[in-house]
């Protein structure tokens, strides 16, 4: 039976190797904390499964769960940063191409009197 969700079974290189790497860094943190897996499972609410599989980087486990983990170990606040409109370089060239466009646009004269 094929996966009815294409990601979790085959997720870009740079998605899957991005998620190992934070599912390393949050199995250090709780490392460092001298904390066990179901320490923290119980802090965030979860079963020790969950947290197993977010520091194993697994596709499939809930974004909610590596927040709790991030937010267990006083880690969540530069998350605010991630896909901040006023950091993305990209969007913000892109509406300003689609502003002047528009803008060029509705300077035209009107000759109807």
């Amino acid at each position: 039976m094929p996966a009815r969700n294409t990601l979790t079974a085959a997720a870009p290189y740079p998605v899957e190797q991005a998620l190992k790497r934070l599912g390393a860094n949050l199995r250090t943190a709780r490392l460092r904390r001298n904390l066990t897996i179901e320490n923290v499972a119980q802090k965030i609410g979860t079963g020790p499964r969950p947290v197993a599989d977010a520091e194993k980087g697994k596709v499939s486990t809930s974004a909610a769960v590596y927040m709790a983990l991030l937010w267990a170990y006083d880690l969540l606040a530069p998350v605010d940063s991630i896909a901040d409109p006023a950091l993305d370089r990209e969007g913000l060239a892109l509406s300003i191409r689609r502003k002047r466009a528009r803008t060029q646009r509705s300077q035209e004269l009107d000759s109807d009197f």
